[in-house]
């Protein structure tokens, strides 16, 4: 082999390790975009004791607009994928059992990933996650992701309580217990 050849050998060699060095650090296993309960998407910028950001959402129950109800509101931002999500359905389902005569109860959809885990997220994936785990309360499809850029804070589901005087009382994220909900619904309709 010549000194030319060996040389273009060489940069070829280098120019194939150099590529796979960059496509490896751009679709690598740090840089690939993993949701689940522990990570989310955004931090909304609700907060407890501060006016709650204003929502309007298309729900199976109907158009809600946080503006225009004097009832306290149950929020819960979810991902149909999550299943803390999934298991949380549950303890809502009772809750607005015991409070949706005074209480308006409104879930939304908080991920552009589908309940499979892999493809992007519609309303068809939020009619058959409610179906299969029996969600009772009003959920809204929110392909923006407005509702979860306004409350998600650090995980799914995320669970807020605002008050009458549209303040936000109560703020969560992961499972919650029953109990402990009951307590700021509660303390909402004081």
């Amino acid at each position: 082999m010549t000194k030319q050849s060996l040389l273009l050998v060489t940069i070829v060699a280098l120019v194939i390790i150099a590529v796979g060095a960059v496509m490896y650090y751009i679709f690598g296993p740090e840089h690939r975009r993993v949701q689940n309960a522990s990570t989310s998407p955004v931090v909304g910028k609700a907060q407890v004791g501060q006016p709650a950001p204003n929502f309007v959402v298309s729900t199976t129950a109907g158009l809600f607009d946080l503006s225009k109800t004097d009832k306290p509101v149950f929020l819960e931002v979810f991902a149909t994928w999550c299943p803390h999500c999934q298991r949380e359905t549950a303890v809502i389902d009772r809750l607005f059992h015991r409070y949706r005569d005074r209480v308006d109860f409104v879930g939304v959809s908080g991920s552009d990933t589908a309940m499979d885990g892999t493809s992007a997220s519609s309303q068809a994936d939020l009619v058959q996650w409610r179906q299969r785990f029996n969600a009772e309360y009003p959920v809204a499809y929110d392909p923006l992701l407005n509702v979860a850029n306004l409350y998600l804070q650090g995980g799914f589901p995320t669970l807020a309580v605002i008050g009458r005087d549209k303040h936000v009382i109560y703020l969560s994220s992961g499972e919650v217990s029953y109990d402990e909900l009951r307590a700021a619904i509660d303390k909402a309709l004081r």
